[in-house]
């Protein structure tokens, strides 16, 4: 595929999925999230309560409600409609939340430092310029605020990475290709689709790198792992855990 491939088809990939991504979203949003990136996102956000917060790339919302939940004035942008419409359908109409559409990339309906807390859950990964989204984020934040992104962890999920199996099928190892390219690539997801969600990868270096060149300071990352009271309740995670799928930047402006 073109490694540049555009926005606009990524975009278009992304509403079309909508519906099957988020059928089996809790309130607390999919497995991956529950037992992953929750349990290490929201202690690091801290108290929110009376704070301006930018959902930076929604989704179906989960997220946002969480932090509403917690007292925080919550914006949520998303650059997939339909992912807002059902952000919308899901959404208590007295809650504290203000959908808007947009791409990450260019937020200029937004105001300068008007955010106390940006976060951006599993989105920069989805960007074709996420150098521009970087700079944007620095742009909204106030000055001492955080913004904390989490995305696919790049140094193991790479183009073409995955399960290795033998003849009957069992996991040997996860195998890692492509970790230097940089560009778009495609992701089977639903597995039966007739066309692929558009993920676009980097290297760690080219993230840490365009966080500091946008102005912030990078604080500290994170390796989300599941506890052993998840592993518990989920078993067949004890199989998979091999290498960490993802990985979380806290930023300071």
């Amino acid at each position: 595929m073109n490694r540049t491939m555009l926005t606009d088809e990524a975009i278009k990939r992304w509403d079309k999925h909508a519906e099957f991504f988020t059928a089996n979203y809790t309130e607390l949003g999919d497995k991956a999230r529950i037992v992953y990136l929750n349990p290490t996102i929201l202690p690091l956000m801290e108290d929110v309560k009376g704070k301006n917060v930018l959902d930076a790339g929604c989704g179906e919302g989960y997220l946002s409600r969480m932090l509403a939940e917690r007292g925080a004035n919550v914006t949520a942008v998303d650059y997939s409609k339909k992912m807002l419409e059902i952000a919308k359908t899901r959404t208590d109409n007295n809650t504290n939340i203000t959908y808007h559409y947009g791409n990450c990339e260019d937020l200029h309906f937004l105001k300068d430092n008007q955010f106390d807390l940006i976060i951006s859950n599993m989105v920069i990964q989805d960007l074709q310029d996420y150098q521009a989204a970087i700079q944007e984020m620095f742009r909204l934040l106030k000055e001492g605020g955080q913004f904390i992104f989490s995305i696919l962890h790049t140094c193991f999920i790479t183009p073409n990475s995955g399960w290795v199996r033998n003849e009957d099928g069992e996991k040997l190892f996860w195998k890692v290709e492509k970790y230097f390219y940089e560009g778009a690539y495609e992701q089977n997801f639903p597995a039966d689709a007739d066309d692929k969600v558009v993920y676009y990868h980097r290297t760690l270096s080219s993230y840490v790198k365009a966080i500091r060149k946008a102005g912030f300071t990078l604080m500290d990352m994170e390796e989300p792992k599941p506890t052993e009271d998840v592993l518990k309740k989920y078993p067949e995670l004890k199989e998979d855990f091999n290498c960490a799928d993802f990985i979380i930047f806290i930023c300071e402006k």
